[in-house]
């Protein structure tokens, strides 16, 4: 086992099946030492354990959870395309989240995908982000996050 695939064990963390596309796309396209995901939506066992806006029928602390099953699903995808513990660095995570008009949380909702990458790459989790508020996502979802990563050479 690699270091990361350690930590995620320390952590008490357990990557997921990779979500299947409920679309025309892959999981996942890797472009020389990088590997970038499609957007991930918070699925667990294959639904989602929410819908909604944030700020509505979604509280801000949900979304943040549900940002952190969403960047699961994303490390997931990446591990399946190139083994976890090949991550040499997180570059960039873009949180989507469904946001009621009055709704400027989205950044602490961004934090759950956030905290988890330096929860498991240390400070090759330290990333670029964009947390973003959307009128609505597919299927319904609250929140939905995209992964950059560098793959060691």
């Amino acid at each position: 086992m690699g270091a990361v695939t350690d930590r995620l064990g320390e952590l008490g963390v357990e990557l997921p099946a990779v979500a299947a596309p409920v679309a025309a796309y892959v999981p996942t396209v890797r472009v020389g030492d990088q590997v970038w995901t499609s957007g991930q939506l918070p699925f667990v066992d294959g639904s989602l354990p929410a819908t909604g806006k944030v700020g509505g029928e979604v509280s801000a602390e949900d979304g943040e959870g549900y940002a952190r099953t969403a960047a699961l699903n994303a490390l997931a995808a990446i591990d399946a395309e190139v083994g976890i513990d090949n991550v040499a660095r997180v570059l960039k995570v873009v949180v989507f989240v469904a946001s009621e008009t009055d709704f400027h949380g989205q950044p602490q909702v961004a934090n759950g995908a956030s905290n988890l990458m330096q929860d498991v790459f240390g400070d090759a989790g330290i990333h670029a982000r964009s947390a973003v508020g959307v009128a609505v996502l597919p299927m319904n979802a609250p929140v939905e996050v995209e992964v950059v990563v560098e793959v060691a050479s």
